[in-house]
């Protein structure tokens, strides 16, 4: 109580304007106190209309009052200045700005306790006390401080608006313009709404732990991929380290190899080149000794030495350089080791690059919708020329085939089709891709198939469609039918020049659509790929026929 009746004293003692403990307090002819300064600058605002005011109270004066300082008040201000209370108590709680003031209080409002949904009015503690003293005004409903309080007021009849109804989904206060609405109390309305409310916020818990619990799991998976992805770089560093310490170890060994070679072929050379020096020394001596004994005289002499010089020592066999290239072989051999290297590596690294790509711990994004979501996907292709048959002819950088009469000069080639007029993409499949494929003739196959399908000779075990290593989409001027490991599948849908094809690899979806305006779904297959997947194309009905890789935009 002692602390309420400072709280008050220290009230009564502030200025109303300033809201602080007057300084040199000054009262008006009306008996209310401000500072000095407080009240002459807020006259001097007044001093045109020539009537002055009292800020509280609205009585005027004129003319101006003569203020003077008021010792009294001073004497009690400099003594609540003493006590430590300058600064406003916390539980005082005068309204700020975002605050509810109390709708009753005069002067500096406090804070509003409850706002009486009855009244239209925001209550501090103690102008609310009548509500619980106050019999009937015990019934009126109470709620937490609103500023929205004139929301409740019908601006056309100023009324409260006690009354919803359902069919304009309004809250109304006469019921004149709503009549043979479907009309319920406000109070009702709001039960019927806080069961539904409380089921939706049920649901919104149950969802935020759901969540909760989806996150908890990502942020495992996020662990568990980079412990995964740690293990997987430092595992493949080790291996190709390996690798690199191999090829080293098969370098030196070449020339370890060619080194010692060289050194025994040129010690035999030298060898049979020094015997040869030694025997054109012996010859040479010969031929200067057969001269001299040319040149002499005496025939008896001639004919006594004769015999010892005419007969000559064996000769070194003739020399027959074969020829060789010497160790230019070594590096015919060497490239051809680097060439199948290079296609192990091709080969093999598409395999590498799939199962990296294929570590998706997300479900597939969904099949686009129109053609600008494929396009997204899109994906430049290439015919491959070492597997196209001999009687196609490609074209346009590769994008384009054509069935010819004539056999093509291609040279032999372990991938190249013998017996089916069937072409593959340079370009491995993977993740998701789109293409579209234009022809024009008699009809084509627009296929995928594994890289190991076979390719010689002109069994099922070739045919794009035929086998259980190619997907296959039969098209002419009249149908389309789909095949797949030798069963075909009638397909419907508007003919067109064009097909699109979608492949979303990991997901294992495989789709083919007619390409117009729009774009139509023809046949779509939900499989498990365990390869990479290439683009193919067989040219099946006559010559002149075409079909390209339509260069998207």
């Amino acid at each position: 109580m002692a602390q309420k009746g400072v709280q008050l004293d220290r009230e009564t003692f502030s200025c109303s304007i300033c809201l602080d403990l007057l300084k040199d307090p000054v009262t008006t002819p009306c008996g209310h106190s401000y500072c000095m300064n407080c009240i002459k600058s807020y006259w001097d605002g007044e001093d045109e209309k020539k009537i002055h005011s009292c800020p509280q109270c609205r009585q005027t004066f004129t003319p101006r009052p003569v203020l003077l300082k008021s010792t009294m008040l001073a004497d009690l201000v400099e003594e609540l200045k003493k006590t430590g209370l300058q600064a406003a108590p916390a539980d005082l709680c005068y309204a700020g700005p975002e605050d509810v003031a109390c709708d009753v209080c005069t002067g500096r409002k406090l804070k509003a306790l409850k706002s009486c949904l009855v009244c239209l009015v925001s209550y501090c503690e103690k102008h609310l006390q009548l509500h619980y003293d106050v019999a009937q005004l015990k019934k009126h409903k109470l709620v937490d401080p609103s500023k929205k309080l004139q929301e409740n007021i019908c601006s056309r009849h100023d009324e409260v608006m006690k009354i919803f109804c359902r069919t304009d989904q309004q809250c109304i206060c006469l019921m004149d313009e709503h009549k043979g609405h479907d009309t319920v109390s406000a109070a009702a309305e709001r039960t019927e709404r806080q069961r539904e409310l409380e089921v939706s916020r049920q649901n919104i818990q149950q969802r935020i732990q759901d969540r909760e619990k989806d996150v908890k799991e990502l942020q495992r998976e996020v662990e568990a991929i980079n412990r995964s992805a740690d293990k997987a770089v430092e595992d493949s560093e080790k291996i190709f380290t390996q690798l690199i310490r191999l090829m080293e170890k098969r370098s030196s060994d070449v020339k370890q190899q060619v080194r010692s070679q060289q050194e025994t072929e040129v010690s035999r050379v030298k060898e049979l080149q020094e015997k040869l020096e030694q025997e054109i020394t012996e010859l040479k001596r010969k031929d200067a000794e057969m001269k001299k004994l040319s040149h002499t005289e005496d025939h008896t002499q001639f004919l006594h030495n004769y015999p010892s010089l005419s007969a000559l020592s064996e000769s070194t066999s003739s020399i027959n350089i074969r020829p060789l290239r010497y160790f230019e072989d070594v590096t015919a051999a060497v490239s051809e080791l680097r060439d199948k290297l290079q296609d192990v590596l091709r080969d093999k690294w598409t395999n590498v690059s799939l199962t990296v790509t294929e570590v998706d711990v997300l479900l597939s994004q969904p099949e686009p919708k129109t053609r600008a979501g494929f396009l997204q996907y899109s994906r430049e292709l290439t015919l491959d020329p070492n597997t196209a048959h001999t009687l196609l002819l490609l074209s346009e950088g590769n994008r384009k085939v054509t069935r010819m009469s004539q056999h093509q000069s291609y040279s032999s080639h372990p991938d190249r089709f013998t017996g089916w007029e069937q072409v593959l993409s340079r370009e491995s499949l993977t993740r998701r891709c789109y293409w579209e494929v234009e022809w024009r003739g008699g009809g084509v196959r627009v296929a995928v198939a594994y890289k190991n399908i076979s390719r010689a000779g002109s069994s099922y075990e070739c045919g794009f469609g035929h086998n259980d290593k190619s997907w296959s989409l039969y098209c002419d001027n009249n149908s389309y039918n789909f095949w797949y490991n030798n069963v075909s599948t009638p397909v419907s849908g508007p003919q067109s020049s064009r097909v699109g094809v979608y492949l979303d690899h990991s997901a294992g979806i495989l789709s083919f659509y007619s390409v117009s305006e729009t774009m139509t779904l023809l046949h779509r297959v939900q499989t498990t790929f365990t390869q990479p997947l290439y683009a193919g194309l067989y040219l099946y009905y006559s010559v002149g026929d075409t079909a390209e890789f339509y260069k998207l935009k």
